[in-house]
């Protein structure tokens, strides 16, 4: 039974890789704001494995910034990626430990603004030198950088976070109740 779950978490990472990496290229709903880019549903896959288990999550964050890299994405958009690390690591870890937190609204919408507050500060960490490196588009020093870099990109990915928090909450909740992924995500390590 155990090699079977590690099987399947595996896939799991795998898909949900794929599909962290598919929105972005191919999604419809794209706000672009230099130096800041919002693609609805773009965090999914990540606040999925969050879900599922820290490993997984592990391997999503890494899957995906992978794949941006080698779809040639801009390397600032590169690194917000690798970024995610450390929200969802940390939002996966606090879900393995208390994973009662998704059972009231209250704690689950505290629980989505920690997780948009600490990602919202990740990408600014790692736009912060691009912006002061003369890195960035013309249209973002046309702004303040209080306006390019703390409003747009840090409250702008609070809010990007949170929405995408509740469609993955609202995609993963059906499904756990009737798949063997709630199974995985209660079974343990990868």
């Amino acid at each position: 039974m155990r090699q079977n779950t590690r099987i399947f978490k595996m896939v799991l990472a795998a898909l949900l890789s794929a599909i962290g990496i598919l929105i972005p290229i191919i999604s419809p709903v794209k706000i672009i704001i230099e130096p800041a880019s919002f693609t609805l549903a773009s965090h999914v896959a990540i606040f999925i494995a969050m879900f599922i288990s820290p490993m997984v999550t592990l391997a999503v964050v890494i899957g995906t910034t992978l794949g941006f890299q080698l779809y040639g994405f801009p390397i600032v958009v590169v690194l917000r990626a690798a970024s995610h690390v450390v929200f969802a690591l940390v939002g996966a870890y606090l879900l393995k430990k208390k994973p009662q937190i998704l059972q009231t609204p209250a704690q689950t919408a505290l629980y989505g603004i920690g997780m948009g507050i600490i990602h919202g500060i990740c990408e600014v960490l790692v736009v912060i030198p691009f912006y002061f490196g003369g890195a960035m588009s013309a249209a973002s020093y046309e702004k303040s950088f209080f306006v390019s870099v703390i409003l747009l990109v840090g409250i702008g990915t609070v809010i990007h976070s949170l929405v995408d928090f509740y469609i993955a909450l609202f995609v993963y909740k059906p499904l756990s109740h009737v798949s063997q992924v709630a199974q995985v995500s209660v079974a343990g390590k990868l």
